[in-house]
């Protein structure tokens, strides 16, 4: 029903009107006569499965102001951010928050392996898929829902380069390249 419908916003030349994760649904809509359209067929599609909305759990944020909205004379809370996939939704679209909160507990996930990753019993490749399976899903988690920016690009590529330089043992001061890092690593 969603899918069908022409409200959204353009996302790399799509249409996308929903985002869904387990019983979380968020709307978007260029245009408040978008925004209502779209709920009220969340609502009627719901009501014809015997489903109520629940208002009070309900919120609205815009990246205009909104003062009130209301549905069924009910009104819904106005939020200037959200949180989907453990991530911090802004009005204004700035990620850097969760970018950062993600490249930590990124950094944390690879001093945990450091007992493993030091070991000579391991192969380089093993530590690479190592870091791959553990290390990776930590950072990227929610990244769907990220607008990067030149700034937080270059905080995610200075991390990556940080893990394959400790999986190597190469110290900051040695004068090596990234290049060669890479090649070293496969990559």
């Amino acid at each position: 029903m969603l899918d069908e419908a022409q409200a959204g916003i353009k996302v790399a030349g799509r249409n996308i009107n929903n985002l869904r994760y387990a019983d979380d649904t968020t709307l978007m809509a260029e245009s408040e006569e978008e925004r209502k359209s779209l709920l009220m067929k969340v609502k009627e599609e719901s009501e014809k499965i015997d489903l109520e909305l629940n208002i009070q759990k309900m919120k609205i944020m815009a990246s205009s102001p909104i003062i009130s909205w209301q549905i069924d004379g009910e009104t819904m809370e106005t939020v200037t951010d959200f949180i989907f996939l453990d991530s911090k939704i802004t009005a204004d679209g700035d990620c850097g928050h969760g970018i950062k909160k993600c490249l930590l507990l990124g950094r944390k996930a690879m001093t945990n392996l450091d007992s493993m990753l030091k070991s000579r019993d391991i192969t380089l490749p093993t530590k690479v898929r190592l870091v791959k399976a553990m290390v990776f899903p930590v950072v990227m988690y929610g990244c769907e829902s990220w607008t990067i920016k030149k700034a937080e690009h270059q905080r995610i590529d200075a991390f990556k380069m940080w893990y394959w330089r400790r999986l190597l043992r190469v110290p900051w001061t040695a004068r090596r390249s990234n290049q060669s890092i890479l090649k070293e690593i496969s990559l």
